[in-house]
């Protein structure tokens, strides 16, 4: 009988493009030097990171490098997130633009590109595998290292607007007892809240009594503001303190009328000297002459 040989169909390697990262990693890693000192060189020949210095620039590229192929390599997506962040704190407050960000990557993912096409390029179905896997993860990569700039920007823009806003709405202790909150802009409605806010922990930190909010420098407000503003003086008479409003514009004054806001719930004095004499009387001082100028002294 004749003797019959088994055959055996051996299985072809993974060619889907999930597969063929390692090998991409594996080219990445063992080419880093020359990659890295090939993108730091095109970043400084665009112009890019001008805020750094050239050294600065070839060690964050090199930083930068070695996080993009962990990803590509891993697929931790929290990671690079994680590391998106940390570069945007050290690297926005030096006056990095967002356009720069994303151009420094884009340009890394051409240079991995030809690099991965230059070592491909006698096997057409290999560039194909090649790009199936990287474009997907590279595009992932730029979206989320965009994304963390963006938002950490984002972050200190807001934190600059809200110093802004402090320091335009100064809560200033005058004497004992007595606060003036001059306000001078437009004022909207977050405004009218962080004002609000302000104003109640002067009057708890100062143990005010009486306080003058001074609007002479608002040149508008709409009814939102006017109640909030309305609810301000209710907040602060609850707290103990007497809130008095001066320089209230004739245009103001007919809008608080028109849109029905109840001006007995609020204490209005024409302007901010007339204010500030109101909120003695309040608090019981009075003003002397003493040798020519005059000198105020607490009431008996």
């Amino acid at each position: 009988m004749p003797r019959v040989t088994k055959l055996i169909k051996r299985s072809k390697p993974q060619t889907g493009s999930t597969g063929f990262l390692p090998e991409i990693v594996a080219h990445m890693r063992a080419s880093r030097d020359r990659l890295c000192e090939e993108w730091a060189r095109r970043i400084i020949e665009a112009q890019l990171l001008k805020a750094m210095s050239k050294e600065e620039v070839v060690a964050e590229a090199a930083s930068i490098y070695d996080n993009y192929v962990d990803v590509l390599e891993t697929g931790a997506v929290e990671a690079l997130q994680a590391y998106a962040r940390s570069l945007s704190e050290r690297i926005v407050p030096r006056g990095v633009e967002t356009h720069e960000v994303v151009g420094i990557i884009l340009i890394l993912r051409d240079v991995l590109l030809r690099s991965l096409l230059q070592k491909y390029h006698s096997d057409f179905g290999l560039i194909s595998r090649m790009l199936d896997a990287y474009e997907p993860a590279t595009r992932r990569i730029v979206v989320t290292v965009a994304a963390g700039f963006v938002q950490e920007r984002q972050r200190i823009i807001r934190e600059q607007q809200d110093a802004i806003r402090e320091l335009s709405t100064p809560v200033l202790p005058v004497r004992e007892g007595l606060l003036i909150l001059p306000i001078v802009g437009m004022i909207d409605t977050q405004r009218a809240r962080q004002l609000t806010e302000q104003l109640l922990r002067g009057i708890r930190a100062n143990r005010a009594k009486v306080v003058v909010i001074d609007i002479t420098g608002v040149p508008s407000i709409d009814s939102t503001v006017a109640n909030h503003l309305v609810l301000t003086v209710e907040a602060a008479r609850l707290l103990g303190a007497t809130a008095i409003v001066t320089g209230l514009s004739p245009e103001i004054a007919h809008t608080l009328v028109t849109i029905g806001v109840d001006l007995t719930k609020m204490n209005t004095v024409g302007d901010l000297r007339g204010g500030i004499e109101e909120a003695d009387r309040l608090l019981g001082y009075r003003a002397v002459r003493i040798n020519g100028p005059f000198d105020e002294e607490k009431g008996r």
